[in-house]
């Protein structure tokens, strides 16, 4: 009986070894919901991905949805070669279908969050029904309206849309007299937020540029917001800390970049052994190893002996 416990315990000796050796080799903060894969600055876990984008990102039904101070927006496409995410607001118009009644959310991040998540330069937001006390338009008494195409994206095309057909658009500005345009088409940059309750709107459209693909006309444009993301200099970090095994997280005490090493974490990456700051309650992986070592030898001295 006793070769059979011996053979019993070095089978559970090697399958812990070999357990140790990929412990912390899968990404365990990479996560999925519907089709698409939530992966490092972004997670569904408190302490993985990247600080900046904690608290952003909510899986519900299988529908990943992005959540900011002017409310929650369905996340479309994650690319993460371009950094860039596409959102969809259901109450932005469309080429089919003009919005008003200032229902959309518009797009404001927290101040905090702005650095990390704004929308693309390429991306174009035509605002619509603007008072002609709107920020828009005061302030450019006898000058050209801010109002401009972005990327070959503009109103004057847009106004082509059936969206339009029920509407007669009024595209002259304050210059000539005759009102403020029913469109206004702004870069992100140049406003800084898009906000229809402060910039006295009822409502907007966005769009973004496919460069290089050319599109006919604004029916085939791409609606949506496309965002741009950053993490401001963690790329390296988590390079290196991915390269040994780890996931890329973050202290959620402190809000300093950790690297996730299955049962304990590091501060730069899963072969310093001396960062082992955090062994989240656990023992030690290695001290198991050392018992099963010493199980060993006692039961092949008591066997020797015996």
């Amino acid at each position: 009986m006793a070769p059979f416990l011996l053979a019993t315990l070095f089978f559970k000796f090697h399958l812990l070894v070999l357990l140790v050796h990929g412990y912390g080799q899968a990404n365990t903060c990479r996560s999925f919901c519907g089709n698409l894969t939530i992966d490092y600055p972004f997670t569904l876990q408190s302490g993985c991905g990247h600080q900046g984008f904690r608290d952003l990102l909510f899986c519900i039904n299988d529908v990943l949805m992005l959540h900011i101070s002017s409310g929650s927006y369905r996340v479309l496409d994650i690319d993460y070669a371009y950094q860039s995410l596409v959102l969809h607001d259901p109450h932005m118009s469309t080429c089919d279908s003009i919005v008003l009644g200032g229902r959309g959310n518009g797009f404001v991040v927290e101040p905090w969050r702005a650095p990390y998540i704004n929308p693309t330069p390429d991306n174009v937001f035509m605002l619509l029904g603007c008072s002609a006390r709107s920020p828009l338009f005061t302030g450019f008494p006898g000058k050209h309206l801010p109002c401009r195409n972005v990327s070959g994206l503009g109103c004057e095309e847009y106004y082509g849309c059936p969206a339009w057909n029920v509407i007669d658009p009024r595209s002259d500005g304050p210059v000539y007299g005759s009102g403020p345009p029913d469109c206004c088409a702004m870069q992100f940059e140049s406003i800084k937020s898009v906000n229809l309750s402060k910039l006295d709107c009822q409502g907007y459209s966005s769009a973004y540029s496919l460069a290089p693909l050319r599109v006919s006309g604004p029916d085939e444009w791409a609606y949506g917001i496309q965002v741009k993301y950053s993490v401001q200099g963690s790329e390296n970090f988590c390079r290196a800390c991915e390269a040994t095994g780890g996931s890329c997280g973050y202290d959620t005490d402190g809000n300093s970049d950790l690297c996730l090493c299955g049962s304990w974490n590091s501060s730069s990456n899963c072969d310093s052994v001396q960062s082992r700051a955090s062994y989240k309650g656990k023992w030690p992986i290695e001290v198991a190893l050392a018992g099963l070592s010493m199980s060993a030898i006692f039961w092949g001295n008591h066997i020797r002996l015996g």
